[in-house]
């Protein structure tokens, strides 16, 4: 759908996302964060920005993202993906599909969110907010569909990106 590939620029899971735009021509753009012990950006990446505050950094993920793919993870995975949620549900950000990518990872995660629907916390209509699979194919024909629905997408030549003039 020519969309850019965004994620937290480190390596991991995060360098493979790169890796595949970037060795197939895409623009793929790293949120890296300052951290005294662990990331710093991969090779992958056309475009860098380096953030001192996780919330900024989560802002403009959201901000410039037209779907989560979220991939097992730990803390940080899970602020981003409760986080952006929440805004889903509350109805701040709209048109948004979460995938969570991985069941036997994520079982228990969903069997609370399950719970929570059982004990009055989340409304029924809150679980559909999540699509969890193992399917690559299931997981783009569901943003797809998302973007299609409620977007015009037309492929640029250069992307904009950040503060650039369009």
């Amino acid at each position: 759908m020519g969309f850019v590939t965004i994620t937290g620029g480190g390596p991991g899971i995060m360098e493979a996302a790169n890796r595949g735009a970037f060795e197939n021509g895409g623009i793929s753009v790293g949120c890296n964060i300052q951290l005294p012990f662990e990331q710093k950006p991969n090779q992958y990446l056309t475009e860098e920005i380096t953030f001192e505050h996780f919330f900024v950094r989560k802002v403009l993920l959201t901000k410039y993202s037209y779907a989560f793919i979220i991939m097992p993870g730990g803390f940080g995975t899970m602020d981003e993906f409760f986080e952006t949620l929440t805004l889903v549900q509350t109805k701040t950000i709209t048109q948004f599909p979460i995938v969570l990518f991985g069941k036997e990872y994520y079982k228990d995660l969903l069997e609370m969110i399950e719970q929570m629907n059982v004990k009055g916390t989340i409304s029924k209509e809150d679980l559909s907010l999540v699509l969890l699979t193992d399917d690559i194919e299931e997981a783009m024909q569901h943003i797809q569909t998302y973007i299609k629905k409620n977007y015009k997408v037309k492929p640029r030549k250069k992307a904009w990106w950040l503060f650039e003039k369009r």
